[in-house]
């Protein structure tokens, strides 16, 4: 352990992160080109390799609210593998104020086992690739989750948010298993985003962002492309290292 601290960064592998929420994440944060202020963003996601315990796992795309001088906080839009949902299958729209309470919503019209408001029942089967995507509407941010295999779409519901624009969008997997449990494969694919005048813009790139040792993180998780998008996997060797920028991504609409 001495030499280690000493020669080499210290690597965490096994067991449950030790971080304060007892979860190790990954983000991909997207560079943004300049455009107009942005009122839409979406990512499509697919889960290639999915959960084998019940502990949870949260995949969401991020971003938060501004307006031109400030953020008022943000929110973040994904599936969970919850157990305390029917097939462990969750759909979550939620997120805060930058005073830190939990926002207010709209009631969603999808069921909720533990009625929780944030967290709703939905039935995602892996290896189906979904769109998530937040969208301004009046003075409210609506989530909507579409199956692009069935070709249907729902709203979760709406968040109320002060804020006229969307800025920091990321993506992210929230991992509350032990690093050494069994490999969980996700993918990342047709970042996009709206601009208040219409355009249709697109990140530049990506930066990785992992969750530090010192945080709590597992030092076994890995970002890299496959040809079909961006992949996050956990308990396995890490390919690409902190702060890299990934450009050469295929986007899919």
């Amino acid at each position: 352990m001495v030499f280690n601290r000493i020669f080499g960064k210290r690597r965490r592998v096994t067991g449950r992160p030790p971080s304060g929420n007892g979860a190790s994440s990954f983000h991909l944060h997207w560079q943004m080109p300049p455009s107009a202020p942005l009122v839409g963003v979406q990512a499509t996601f697919e889960i290639v390799e999915p959960p084998r315990l019940d502990h949870l796992y949260f995949w969401a795309l991020q971003a938060s609210f501004g307006d031109g001088r400030r953020s008022h906080g943000g929110a973040h839009l994904g599936l969970q593998w919850n157990a305390r949902h029917p097939g462990n299958t969750a759909v979550n729209w939620g997120g805060y104020h930058h005073t830190g309470r939990v926002l207010d919503g709209s009631r969603s019209a999808l069921p909720s086992t533990p009625n929780d408001p944030n967290t709703r029942d939905y039935p995602w089967q892996p290896r189906t690739q979904y769109r998530f995507r937040i969208t301004r509407r009046a003075d409210e941010w609506r989530g909507e989750i579409a199956d692009m295999a069935a070709g249907t779409s729902v709203v979760i519901r709406d968040l109320y948010s002060p804020g006229s624009e969307l800025i920091l969008p990321m993506v992210w997997s929230e991992v509350f298993a032990a690093c050494d449990d069994p490999t969980v494969v996700v993918r990342w694919s047709g970042f996009g985003a709206l601009a208040l005048d219409g355009e249709v813009v697109r990140p530049g790139a990506v930066r990785i962002n992992y969750q530090a040792y010192e945080a709590g993180g597992c030092s076994n998780t890995t970002v890299l492309t496959d040809g079909g998008g961006i992949i996050q996997a956990t308990n396995t060797e890490r390919t690409l290292p902190q702060g890299s920028v990934l450009s050469d991504f295929i986007e899919l609409d």
